[in-house]
């Protein structure tokens, strides 16, 4: 009998304990304060830690177009537009470095192919838009201190480039087939 009121007693003891700590996290739930208290947010950022992934940067001076990035993406949401460059010079001309952050999972795995670091993530949160071709940003047309930089991604900026609606991929026209030669 002395061990079974024993067990009552702990069994009775270790709910308390239970409920006593989920008592303190309720009452501590409405105590705190909520976002906008501690952030002003729309008018000062949110401060991130140093290791945040978010909006990508891009130098388009640097970037030599080796498609690295692109091969690396698991999404396949990075598209670049380049040429070859003429004769004396050597390597591509970018033309166009296009990230779709509707598919971007913000994995960083396009980062560390790149051998001259022109691409890395930044510390920017929100580029908000309204419609899904918005979340087409062309690193291109921006100008180089929107692009490039640790800090902020002037989400004016990123819709002046925008501008001009394009396709990021048309499917090339198919290619006849040359015409089998006729049978005498």
């Amino acid at each position: 009998m002395r061990t079974w009121l024993n067990n009552v007693l702990l069994a009775i003891r270790t709910i308390a304990q239970g409920m006593y700590i989920t008592l303190w996290y309720f009452i501590q739930t409405y105590r705190r304060k909520t976002f906008t208290e501690r952030y002003e947010y729309p008018e000062l950022p949110v401060p991130v830690k140093p290791r945040y992934r978010g909006y990508h940067r891009f130098d388009l001076t640097t970037c030599i177009g080796c498609d690295k990035c692109a091969r690396a993406c698991p999404v396949d949401c990075i598209y670049i537009e380049k040429e070859k460059a003429k004769p004396p010079a050597k390597g591509f001309i970018v033309n166009g470095f296009k990230i779709d952050y509707t598919k971007c999972m913000f994995c960083a795995l396009c980062v560390d192919p790149c051998p001259v670091d022109c691409i890395f993530m930044g510390s920017n949160y929100d580029i908000s838009c309204y419609s899904r071709d918005g979340c087409i940003v062309d690193y291109a047309k921006l100008p180089l201190e929107v692009a490039w930089g640790q800090a902020t991604l002037n989400p004016t900026a990123v819709a002046a480039s925008k501008l001009t609606a394009e396709p990021v991929w048309v499917k090339p026209p198919p290619t006849a087939a040359p015409a089998a030669p006729a049978k005498s």
